[in-house]
């Protein structure tokens, strides 16, 4: 009888439960540098260059509505432009979160000129502190209030990789 059970639980198993591709990641090397981030919104992909080669390419979250520039605090998008990493965070409530210098001058004029605040606090940022069995959720749907998250493991290799002032073009 025990030996019919793991029969249909091993068929079970391999039949009917959904499929997981092997993915191999790659890890960047010790000491590597990047000297510029570019970000696709629409592919969902975050690249780190070295003298305008890719190093590594990582898959990103972002807002909960994230077609279109961040023009105001609460819309939920992340900022489309050229910025910079301007500071850094290793206590932040997600694991280490990058600093982009938005707004800069001109979402801060736009914002000024249709009468709101243009927001701010926008990061490449890991999962939160307290995800738990939640990790595949945040890995697979975009859930920031405008930040770009990236998993625990890729924020460490991308933290040690930027230094600040490293500039970040987010694309459309």
């Amino acid at each position: 009888m025990l030996t019919v059970l793991l029969a249909i639980g091993a068929l079970y198993y391999f039949y009917f439960l959904p499929k997981k591709t092997l993915i191999v990641k790659s890890i960047l090397p010790s000491g590597s540098v990047s000297d510029s981030i570019v970000v696709y919104k629409s592919e969902r992909k975050l690249l780190l260059y070295y003298r305008s080669k890719p190093m590594k390419t990582y898959s990103i979250s972002l807002g909960d509505s994230p077609v279109g520039h961040k023009e105001k605090e609460g819309d939920e998008k992340t900022p489309e432009g050229l910025y910079n990493i301007s500071g850094r965070n290793p206590n932040s409530k997600y694991h280490l979160s990058l600093r982009i210098s938005y707004p800069n001058e001109q979402d801060k004029l736009n914002a000024e000129k249709n009468g709101y605040s243009p927001g701010g606090d926008i990061m490449i940022h890991g999962l939160p502190n307290s995800t738990g069995f939640l990790e595949e959720y945040y890995i697979s749907n975009d859930w920031t209030d405008g930040c770009i998250a990236v998993t625990n493991e890729e924020i460490e290799e991308i933290w040690g990789a930027v230094k600040d002032g490293t500039p970040i073009f987010i694309n459309k």
